[in-house]
């Protein structure tokens, strides 16, 4: 489905919502975790066989198909590598204190895009005790839930199904540890292969400097929020949208002040926050400012939706290079760049309700500027509460003649919905980039298998040890790859790769 990882931004909660102060909706306690998993501690100083770094919705859902593995009465076939008294040791690292999925974008009344059947455990095995319905058994609301008659949960409920699954984890998890490398180690006598790899992290809490070795290691930290060049990376008064729930509240402090705010996006973020400005702060003068002609729909038709269909990835991976590319642009209008129906039709009727009112649009209270683009932005010197805009207005009405128009627009803040860049995995492989495939050259990337396994030069690393990339392989494996829909049925196969005897030869496939 479209934008699978958002909401639908309709902000308007149903009765029984719990509200917070700050106009996003927390719930009120913990969810009771699911059982212990059966994955244990292992002593730090000892070799693990997998280490994941980061511990969002991805490396949850290998957690969760080792420990279905684990406990299933054929795991000697799924697992041969391990004895049958023997449990892996499996370490992760998470930057967060805590477990949380998108916390800036828990807006009120938003619910998922994607189906409860999509979560973290059916399409691979739906038996297991990490489904969304067990969930929903645990916490005696499946009968509520069914009354409801959707398949498209809140926002908010979805995070908390995920906390609950998290929750069987808490032994293997370390929070607050931020890993900065993953250094390739020798270990045998007489050998210059790489048989296990050491990754270093640092402890948020304390400082200390931390090393952990593993003979796996998957990556699967996320992607970091993008900020234009031409917008300043680090001001107070220019917020990702990634931290709109929790930077806003304390940035506009006041809910009944005439604030002026901007938006920059033409996405489903951008769409929601502006959609929940004009909740939040009734009395504010919002600017949503587009770089094209107006704001989209996504499409999740039934057809469509097969794209995200994880056998999908098999096609999508073997296509020829240029073929790949063009079907993945072509697909893009799914996922980027596009706001759900039921959005467009919220915020059109606010528009409408507008131009009924005033004719004039300059003098509306929120206003959809097309074809706009900042290309600077100033402090005002009489003031350190409000920011200047320089915006380019390509549109064909402001310039007649080929004559450039460009604007000024004063805010309070700058909601920036712009998306993210999923590279971080290039600074943390650095000191492994001369165990590239075809040799280390400046500006090369790195390039995974099918099976996400991390291409090295052939024979410089032992059989039996990898790194494995998750979530930044969209050029490769599709749309699907950064979005939840594939994630159950992917986690049994990262299982499958990195314990049992799933088929490890890498395919060429125009990855260079």
């Amino acid at each position: 489905m479209p934008s699978q990882n958002r909401t639908n931004g309709i902000s308007s909660p149903p009765n029984g919502a719990i509200g917070g102060s700050d106009g996003h909706w927390k719930r009120k306690g913990m969810p009771s975790p699911a059982r212990r998993s059966v994955i244990r501690r292992t002593p730090p100083e000892e070799l693990h066989d997998l280490i994941c770094v980061g511990f969002g919705p991805a490396s949850l859902t290998i957690a969760i198909a080792l420990d279905d593995t684990l406990t299933s009465s054929n795991r000697s076939e799924i697992l041969p590598q391990s004895e049958s008294n023997q449990r892996p040791k499996v370490l992760f690292l998470e930057r967060q204190a805590e477990f949380a999925w998108h916390a800036g974008m828990l807006l009120p009344g938003a619910k998922m895009q994607i189906s409860f059947i999509k979560d973290l455990a059916t399409l691979r095995n739906p038996r297991s005790e990490f489904t969304f319905l067990n969930y929903l058994h645990r916490q005696n609301r499946l009968v509520q839930f069914s009354n409801l008659g959707t398949f498209f949960p809140l926002r908010v409920e979805y995070e908390d199904y995920m906390r609950w699954c998290a929750g069987s984890f808490e032994e293997v998890v370390n929070y607050a540890h931020e890993v900065s490398q993953i250094v390739p180690e020798t270990t045998l006598a007489g050998s210059s292969k790489v048989c296990s790899f050491i990754v270093r992290s640092r402890d948020l809490h304390t400082g200390e400097l931390k090393s952990h070795r593993a003979k796996h290691v998957t990556i699967a930290v996320g992607g970091k929020p993008l900020i234009p060049p031409s917008l300043p990376q680090h001001h107070p008064r220019v917020i990702h949208s990634s931290k709109y729930s929790t930077a806003i509240p304390a940035l506009l402090n006041d809910k009944e002040r005439d604030y002026r705010i901007a938006v920059i996006g033409s996405g489903q973020s951008a769409a929601e926050i502006f959609n929940d400005l004009h909740l939040k702060y009734p009395n504010a003068r919002t600017t949503l400012l587009i770089k094209g002609g107006t704001l989209r729909p996504s499409d999740d038709s039934p057809f469509v939706n097969e794209i995200f269909d994880p056998r999908r990835v098999d096609d999508i991976y073997q296509q020829p290079l240029e073929v790949r590319r063009a079907s993945i642009a072509h697909d893009r209008g799914t996922n980027y760049g596009v706001v759900c129906r039921e959005l467009l039709d919220c915020l059109y009727a606010k528009i409408y309700t507008q131009r009924l009112l005033d004719p004039n649009e300059e003098e509306w209270q929120h206003q959809i500027r097309p074809y706009r683009k900042v290309i600077g932005v100033e402090d005002i010197s009489n003031s350190s509460e409000r920011v200047r805009l320089h915006i380019r207005n390509s549109s064909g009405l402001y310039n007649e003649g080929n004559e450039r128009c460009d604007e000024l627009l004063e805010v309070d803040a700058v909601l920036v919905a712009t998306g993210y860049v999923r590279d971080a995995h290039e600074e943390i492989l650095r000191p492994a980039r001369y165990l590239m495939k075809g040799g280390d050259k400046p500006g090369k990337k790195w390039s995974v298998g099918r099976n996400y396994r991390v291409r090295f030069d052939e024979g410089s690393v032992c059989e039996n040890t990898g790194v494995w990339l998750q979530g930044c392989n969209e050029s490769t494996h599709g749309l699907s790859d950064t979005l939840l829909s594939i994630l159950s049925t992917r986690g049994g196969e990262m299982v499958e790769s990195i314990f049992g005897q799933r088929n490890s030869v890498e395919t060429t496939n125009g990855v260079s």
